[in-house]
Order: C-alpha cells, then sequence, then structure tokens
C-alpha cells in the first residue's frame, strides 16, 4: 500500500484495487514485452501492474519477455549528487548576493522587487 499512498496509481488489471508497483510496455514492433520498476509517469501506451499481476503475467507466444529488476539501492540519487546538488544551489545563491551587493540603485529609482521597478512621479 506504500507505493499507492506515494503515487496514487493503482493495477490496470480490471478490478484489481492494488497498488502499482511495475510498469508493463509493449514494443509491437519487436514483438517485445517490457517489464520494469514503476514509470514515473503514467504514460497512455503503458500499464501499471501491481506486484501479484507483474508476477502472474504472460506474454503472447513467440513475443520476447524482458523483465527488468532495479540494481539494489542504485535506484534514485545518491548522497554524492544530493551534496553536490546542494553546493550548486548555495554557489548560486551566494554569487546572486554578491552582485546585489555590489550593484547600486539608479538615483531616480525609488524601488525594485524582481523585475518590477517603481520610478518617481514628476
Amino acid at each position: 500500500m506504500r507505493n499507492l499512498q506515494r503515487t496514487g496509481r493503482t493495477c490496470s488489471r480490471a478490478s484489481c484495487r492494488s497498488s502499482a508497483s511495475k510498469t508493463l510496455t509493449y514494443i509491437y514492433a519487436e514483438s517485445t514485452a517490457v517489464l520494469g520498476p514503476l514509470a514515473t509517469f503514467a504514460e497512455p501506451h503503458s500499464y501499471d501492474l501491481c506486484l501479484q499481476h507483474s508476477l502472474t503475467l504472460t506474454v503472447p507466444n513467440g513475443w520476447n519477455f524482458i523483465k527488468q529488476e532495479p540494481e539494489g539501492e542504485t535506484a534514485g540519487p545518491s548522497e554524492d549528487d544530493l551534496m553536490a546538488i546542494a553546493d550548486a544551489v548555495r554557489e548560486v545563491a551566494q554569487a546572486h548576493t554578491q552582485q546585489h551587493d555590489v550593484r547600486q540603485a539608479p538615483a531616480s529609482e525609488v524601488g525594485r522587487r524582481g523585475h518590477l521597478r517603481a520610478l518617481p512621479s514628476n
């Protein structure tokens, strides 16, 4: 039930109310069915399946079946990735603050907020 709370997506099979945990995609041109981890976004030409239906899935005779499993805990950003993002955000914020301190407002300008400017009336 955890996936349902996180994604809000249920199994695509008729009358199944279980939370989706896998995504099934058919590649018709290659007669291939691909079952992998739950896709980030619901796609119109793929099917979200619960664990039970993904385990009992069968494909048409003569079709290839590819089952992709996530590689342990490598799914999602690592701690190093998150730290790199945090450092980049800090650098941008610091550069923005320094530019703001250096820049002086023109004498005719009363106030500035973002892209809007208030000018004195003459």
